[in-house]
C-alpha cells in the first residue's frame, strides 16, 4: 500500500489488488500509524480485486465534506447526461480509470463514447446484470470511455465514471463482448488479476478548498506492459 499524500484531514493512497477498501485499508492504515482507534472515513470504494487511487478521510468533518463533493459530482453528471434537470455544474470529485479489455473497437464499442445501461445487482449471486428497462432494484449506469491503443487481441481504455454502481465498468464492457482481461466472473478467458486501475483522482481539499489532483502511471506488469511505449 503506497501513500501518495497525507495530512491531518486525509490520506491518498494506491490500494493494491486483494485488499478490501472498506475493512482492509482502514485496518492497514491504523496499523501503519500505530493508532488502533484512529478514524478512517471511507467515502468511496474499489472492488477488492481492483487496484489504484483512493482517498480516505482522517476526521468526520473531512469525510462529510468529501461525501458532499461526491454527491455534487453525481448530480452534476446527472444533469450533463440528461438524467436530471438543473443548472450545469463542473463536477468536484472526478474518478478516472484505465482498463485492458478484450478485442478492439467495433460496432458494439466504438473507439470512444458514452455507455448507458440499466443494471440490476443480484446480491445473493454476487453479480450485476444489465437489464432492458428500469424496475425495482435497477439503477442506471453511465460512463465515458476512450480506447487509446490496441495491441493484438486487447485494447487499453480510459474511463471516467459518471455513476458509481457495483461492478459497473466490468459489466458495461462485458455486456458488449469486451470483458476486462482477467475478469473471469464476467466472461474473460484470461487468468490473472482484473485489469482495472483507478488511475486518476481530482477533488477539493475538504478544509482548504485547494484543488488536488493525483495520477498513477501505467503498471509495468502483464497485461498492461503491452501498452507501454
Amino acid at each position: 500500500m503506497n501513500i501518495l499524500y497525507e495530512d491531518a484531514a486525509l490520506v491518498v493512497l494506491d490500494k493494491p489488488a486483494g485488499l478490501s477498501s472498506e475493512e482492509g485499508v482502514p485496518a492497514a492504515l491504523r496499523q501503519l500509524w500505530g493508532q488502533p482507534d484512529a478514524f478512517v472515513g471511507v467515502v468511496h470504494r474499489l472492488d477488492t480485486g481492483v487496484s489504484g487511487l483512493m482517498v480516505f478521510a482522517r476526521t468526520p468533518g473531512a469525510a462529510a465534506a468529501l461525501s458532499r463533493q461526491i454527491t455534487q459530482s453525481q448530480n452534476a453528471y446527472a444533469v450533463q447526461d440528461g438524467r436530471a434537470e438543473g443548472e450545469p455544474e463542473v463536477p468536484q470529485f472526478i474518478k478516472q480509470y484505465r482498463a485492458v479489455i478484450a478485442g478492439g473497437p467495433d460496432e458494439a464499442l466504438p473507439a470512444e463514447g458514452t455507455l448507458r445501461d440499466w443494471l440490476f445487482k443480484d446480491s445473493r449471486r454476487g453479480r450485476v446484470f444489465p437489464v432492458s428497462r428500469p424496475r425495482k432494484g435497477v439503477r442506471e449506469a453511465v460512463l465515458e470511455y476512450r480506447i487509446v491503443k490496441t495491441a493484438g487481441e486487447m485494447s487499453l481504455a480510459e474511463i471516467t465514471l459518471h455513476t458509481g454502481r457495483t461492478h459497473q465498468i466490468r459489466v458495461q464492457f462485458a455486456s458488449r463482448k469486451h470483458p476486462l482481461t482477467g475478469d473471469g466472473k464476467y466472461g474473460s478467458r484470461v487468468k490473472g488479476s482484473i485489469a482495472l486501475q483507478s488511475c486518476g483522482l481530482q477533488f477539493l481539499h475538504p478544509e482548504t478548498g485547494k484543488p488536488l489532483q493525483f495520477s498513477l502511471p501505467l503498471p509495468d506488469a502483464a497485461p498492461w506492459k503491452e501498452f507501454l511505449e
